[in-house]
C-alpha cells in the first residue's frame, strides 16, 4: 500500500511537470515560434498561454512598412507593444513572434531579436530582448527577388508582468498587414492593432541647480539688467521732458525761471 501511494505521487508529479512545460511552450523569455497551437504558427494563432483571447487594450505597432515594395530591397522596421503591466527590466516584460510569407526577416545587428529555429521567414525576441523596458524591437525585412505578389506579415505580441505565471495581468494582441508589389516611392507607414488609446509617457522631472548653469545663467541676468536699464532711462527721459522744460509747472527751479525771463527779454529786443 505504501509503495502504491509513493508511485501515484511520482506519476502525479511527472504529469504536473509535463503540463507546466507544455503550458510554458508558448511563452518563453528566450523566444517563441513555430506551430505551438494546433496546426497554426504561434504568430497566427496567438499567445494563448497567457489568455485565450487577444486584448485590444494592447496596441501592437509595426512601423516602416512601404506602401509598395521593390524587389530585393531591404526595409528597416520597428515593432512596438504598448499597454499592459508596467515594464520591469529586472524580469521578463514582453515578447513577440512574427512570420512573413515572402522575403526574409533579419535581426541585423540587434541583440534583442533572432530568427526562430534558423527560419529566415520567422522572427522572435531573444532572452535579452524580453527585458527591454520600451517593449520595442528593430529588425529588417528584405523583399523577395522574384515577383510573388502581395506579402503578408503576421505578428503576435504580449505584455506581461514577469512573475513567470500566466494571470489576468498578462495580455496579448495580434496584427496582420499586407504589402503589395509595385513602385516604391520611398514613403513608409505604420500599422497597428488595438483600440488606439495610447497614453504618452509621463514627463521626466529634471532639476538643474542655478549654480551649475554657469555662463547661461550670467547671460540671462545680464540680459535682464540691460532691459531694466533701458526702461529706467526711458522713464527718466519722460519725467525730464515733462517737468524740466514746462513753463506752466509751478514747481520749477529759480534757475529755470531766470532762464525763461532772460529768453523773454531777448524776444522783446
Amino acid at each position: 500500500m505504501h509503495w502504491d501511494r509513493l508511485r501515484l505521487r511520482r506519476i502525479a508529479a511527472s504529469a504536473l511537470m509535463c503540463m507546466a512545460l507544455i503550458g510554458s511552450a508558448s511563452a518563453l523569455p528566450s523566444g517563441i515560434g513555430g506551430q505551438q497551437v494546433g496546426d497554426d504558427d504561434v504568430a497566427i494563432a496567438g499567445c494563448t498561454c497567457h489568455a485565450e483571447d487577444p486584448d485590444n487594450s494592447i496596441t501592437v505597432i509595426l512601423d516602416g512598412l512601404p506602401y509598395h515594395y521593390e524587389l530585393g530591397k531591404s526595409y528597416p522596421l520597428l515593432l512596438q507593444i504598448i499597454g499592459g503591466p508596467d515594464a520591469d527590466t529586472s524580469s521578463y516584460t514582453g515578447g513577440f513572434a512574427m512570420r512573413v510569407d515572402g522575403g526574409l526577416l533579419s535581426p541585423g545587428d540587434s541583440p534583442y531579436v533572432q530568427n526562430w529555429d534558423n527560419d529566415n521567414m520567422a522572427l522572435t525576441h531573444t532572452e535579452q530582448g524580453s527585458k527591454v523596458a520600451e517593449r520595442s524591437w528593430n529588425f529588417e525585412w528584405t523583399a523577395p527577388t522574384e515577383e510573388v505578389g502581395t506579402i503578408t506579415f503576421w505578428v503576435v505580441g504580449n505584455s506581461v508582468n514577469g512573475d513567470g505565471a500566466p494571470s489576468e495581468l498578462d495580455r496579448w494582441n495580434r496584427l496582420s498587414a499586407s504589402v503589395g508589389e509595385g513602385i516604391d516611392n520611398g514613403k513608409t507607414r505604420a500599422v497597428f492593432s488595438g483600440n488606439g488609446q495610447i497614453e504618452p509617457p509621463a514627463p521626466t522631472e529634471q532639476h538643474v541647480d542655478l549654480h551649475e548653469m554657469g555662463a547661461k545663467l550670467r547671460a540671462h541676468w545680464l540680459g535682464l539688467l540691460g532691459f531694466g536699464a533701458v526702461i529706467i532711462v526711458i522713464v527718466f527721459c519722460g519725467f525730464f521732458l515733462r517737468y524740466g522744460f514746462s513753463r506752466h509747472y509751478k514747481g520749477r527751479s529759480n534757475l529755470l525761471r531766470l532762464r525763461i525771463k532772460h529768453l523773454r527779454r531777448g524776444d522783446q529786443l
